[in-house]
């Protein structure tokens, strides 16, 4: 066991005094050999070339500040092009919401244009004027019958909506009336649901036909109406608020059971009767989808309803 008065091989005596200096410390190293704190004063032999001139990286000199430095340059270089400036927002700023009223904002123009209601004048409006059909824009007194055929619609359009594109022909042996449904986007209307009716004479059935999948609103009174046809019940469902033979031949039409199977399931149908003038019954039958009017749409819609009008006729 070592005491503190054990020798550890550096002291001669109790007091130190047999204790020497190193040799690389005291200064008296061989004249050969540098001293240690004097090779620190000198730089290293790999910091220098061999023409004494300081290492560098390569590339890492700028080149020198002279008037022809851009000789250089190749000549076919050109500067990249200046992005065009974003267009100047246009419209009044729009107000957001906030706990004291909120702050205005300037409305995206590219956003307002998307969401402006322009009435297709290059679609549906074109294709209605080539094919001799006439157009208004929904608030004449031909169109007074539109707001309650669109209230009684499957798709609830609410108080806000308006008729609007209102496009009137013939379609075959049936006439049409298109419309779109439209709600106002601060000041301007967008395009909802699109509406296609075909007017009828005589007696017209109460009854929704939807797509299976849809959910059913405002069905109060309906009952629901078979075909018998196990493909076409998976599909379709026929809403009746009473049964007759009238809505029987609808249901099982071949006609309009073959263009219902080959369609997406996107459309609704119902009806809705009117008293009209003189003590004369009638009504629309109609389709609805959400979407806007388009010549495909139309033609679409067309041959749906021109079946089904001529199968709620066949009894007259």
């Amino acid at each position: 066991m070592s005491t503190p008065r054990d020798r550890d091989g550096f002291d001669d005596d109790e007091a130190g005094r047999g204790w020497q200096e190193p040799a690389h410390l005291s200064g008296d190293e061989p004249a050969d050999q540098p001293n240690f704190a004097d090779r620190r004063k000198q730089p290293r032999d790999s910091d220098h070339t061999a023409e004494g001139a300081s290492w560098q990286p390569p590339g890492w000199d700028l080149p020198a500040a002279t008037p022809d430095r851009g000789a250089g340059v190749d000549p076919s270089w050109t500067p990249p092009a200046t992005p065009p400036a974003a267009p100047p927002a246009t419209g009044a700023p729009e107000r957001t919401g906030g706990l004291f009223g909120g702050r205005r904002r300037q409305r995206d123009p590219e956003m307002t244009r998307a969401f402006t209601y322009e009435g297709d004048q290059l679609g549906a409006q074109s294709w209605a004027l080539q094919h001799g059909w006439t157009i208004s824009d929904g608030s004449g007194p031909e169109d007074a019958d539109l707001t309650e055929l669109m209230a009684g619609s499957p798709v609830r359009p609410g108080k806000e909506a308006r008729a609007a594109a209102v496009l009137r022909g013939r379609a075959g042996a049936v006439d049409l009336v298109a419309f779109d449904v439209v709600y106002p986007w601060g000041k301007q209307w967008v395009a909802k649901y699109a509406i296609t009716a075909a007017p009828l004479l005589g007696a017209v059935p109460g009854m929704r036909l939807s797509p299976a999948r849809l959910w059913k609103h405002r069905t109060g009174g309906l009952v629901p109406l078979p075909s018998g046809n196990e493909a076409f019940d998976s599909r379709w469902q026929l809403l009746v608020a009473e049964d007759g033979p009238q809505v029987r031949r609808l249901v099982q039409d071949p006609a309009v059971q073959g263009l219902l199977l080959g369609s997406d399931d996107g459309d609704e149908f119902w009806t809705r009767a009117e008293d009209r003038r003189g003590g004369m019954a009638g009504g629309y039958v109609a389709a609805v989808r959400p979407d806007g009017h388009r010549p495909q749409l139309i033609e679409h819609h067309a041959r749906l309803l021109t079946a089904i009008v001529g199968a709620l006729a066949a009894g007259y």
